[in-house]
């Protein structure tokens, strides 16, 4: 999925919700070392930076080159752009070799993965014993009973133009992703563990939020406009205003694991 987030990479910036900070510190404990992190398809090092904060050195890792491009730096993270070229050897030498890794993350961006390569990299990479993998996202964001109802008409015109079959398991809240790894007790193939996501937004942002989306660019450049000034309007409205601040939820799943051995 190489280009995907390119053309909204500023957007996808200061759009997303932030990750809660005890997710990690209890993966954190999960781990039996804290030397070496990777965080792939990291983006805008979102993740990444949470991680560093439990970590001696996280490796992150993405195929957007102007996704990284706006990555904040961080002493204890090295960002590296990783063509879809790159062999399995050569990236398993760039993160750190075969053992070496204590916790790999993904968040929101495995279900883009080439599967069955990337879980074969994280099997090799990862301590055994001692390593986790945990990979999540969300699908959908609660704002009030007058603003949903809207935000899911809209969310509906805009199926026909996402890639599939990656983004259904975002919409099946990764309940059929593949997962071959040892449950951790953070959920488990088949069932992912539901979370929450509570961030407070200004209108501005929940639009930012939408317009980050890749189906609203590949709309756009086959000539169909998914978010016309009527429908921005109408969402305005039901937010209550372009200067309201208002409270949301974004419904999140995880799911994380250890090499079976």
């Amino acid at each position: 999925m190489a280009g995907l987030f390119d053309k909204q990479a500023d957007l996808y910036l200061d759009a997303r919700p932030n990750y809660p900070s005890e997710w990690f510190s209890k993966l954190a404990d999960l781990t039996d070392h804290h030397d070496l992190a990777w965080d792939a398809a990291t983006g805008n090092g979102q993740a990444a930076l949470a991680v560093a904060e439990h970590y001696e050195r996280v490796i992150a890792t993405d195929v957007s080159e102007s996704q990284l491009k706006l990555a904040t730096p961080h002493p204890r993270i090295s960002y590296h752009h990783t063509p879809q070229s790159m062999t399995d050897d050569e990236l398993v030498e760039l993160i750190g070799g075969e053992n070496s890794v204590d916790l790999i993350t993904v968040a929101q961006g495995v279900h883009w993965f080439d599967l069955p390569r990337f879980y074969a990299v994280a099997t090799r990479l990862l301590r055994k014993p001692g390593g986790i993998i945990a990979v999540w996202g969300y699908n959908d964001v609660i704002v009030s009973p007058e603003f949903d109802p809207i935000q899911y008409r809209f969310h509906a015109t805009t199926l026909p133009f996402w890639k599939y079959p990656y983004i259904q398991h975002i919409f099946d809240s990764y309940e059929a992703l593949p997962f071959p790894f040892e449950s951790v007790g953070m959920g488990s193939e088949g069932k992912p563990l539901k979370l929450e996501m509570p961030k407070t937004t200004s209108f501005e942002g929940i639009m930012r939020m939408f317009k980050s989306w890749s189906s609203i660019v590949t709309a756009r450049e086959k000539g169909v406009e998914l978010l016309p000034e009527s429908l921005v309007r109408e969402l305005e409205q039901a937010w209550g205003g372009a200067d309201v601040i208002r409270p949301v939820v974004y419904k999140a799943f995880m799911i994380a694991g250890k090499v079976r051995v």
